[in-house]
């Protein structure tokens, strides 16, 4: 496993702003910095020193990082402390299968029932990403994809897709952070387009076909992945 660690931003274009709450605002910080391995698997985490680091209160930090073992980035250890849980291809491959039926589902409805404030806001992150493919901006890519996984499963307007989704995906974009290839980014973020162009054309059956396709390349990403 090759360890990535994060440059300098590079993005110039962030998908659109949302008002969320200290906590969650420490959470997406917290979970950027697990993905993009600067907070690496296996290592110990001080809350005390996060919360210097970040910038964030006790209370914020400490409400992420419960959020973060909810998802299953962190594993909060008795008498060992809190820490950056590992990956394992087998265990991405089975995730996979639960992960294509539900963003599937997802897409098709966020499509049925995206409105005209919903339609724009994808229409934008759509730009984003062909933007991230053509520059190879992988900063922007994670941060846009962030942003729709979050933004797409709101639009299915389906609380329980929403609680299922969400783990899988702050997982997925780890473990895609962690081993993809140069050649991987422009083909990851035209697809992702895809699926935004449909859902902002409001075309449920283009859109459960363009996340069926992500998925596709996904799951042979997944795959070439060696085994420890």
């Amino acid at each position: 496993m090759t360890l990535r660690t994060l440059p300098e931003g590079r993005s110039r274009k962030e998908a659109p702003a949302v008002s969320k709450s200290l906590a969650e605002q420490a959470y997406d910080h917290l979970e950027e910095m697990i993905v993009t391995l600067q907070l690496k698997p296996g290592s110990i985490l001080n809350e005390s020193a996060l919360t210097q680091q970040i910038g964030f209160g006790r209370t914020p930090v400490r409400e992420a990082l419960l959020r973060l073992s909810d998802v299953g980035l962190i594993s909060i250890v008795p008498r060992r402390g809190t820490l950056v849980t590992t990956t394992d291809r087998d265990d991405q491959l089975l995730l996979l299968e639960v992960r294509r039926e539900l963003e599937r589902l997802i897409a098709s409805k966020a499509a049925a029932r995206r409105d005209a404030l919903a339609k724009r806001a994808f229409e934008e992150m759509a730009l984003d990403m062909r933007e991230a493919s053509r520059t190879d901006d992988y900063l922007l890519f994670l941060r846009v994809d962030h942003r729709f996984n979050q933004f797409v499963a709101m639009t299915s307007a389906n609380r329980h897709l929403i609680k299922a989704i969400m783990p899988i995906h702050a997982l997925a974009r780890r473990f895609w952070y962690m081993h993809y290839r140069p050649y991987d980014l422009p083909t990851a973020a035209t697809l992702h387009a895809v699926i935004m162009e449909a859902i902002a054309a409001g075309d449920a059956a283009a859109a459960g076909r363009a996340s069926d396709m992500l998925l596709d390349y996904v799951e042979n990403f997944t795959r070439a992945v060696p085994c420890p």
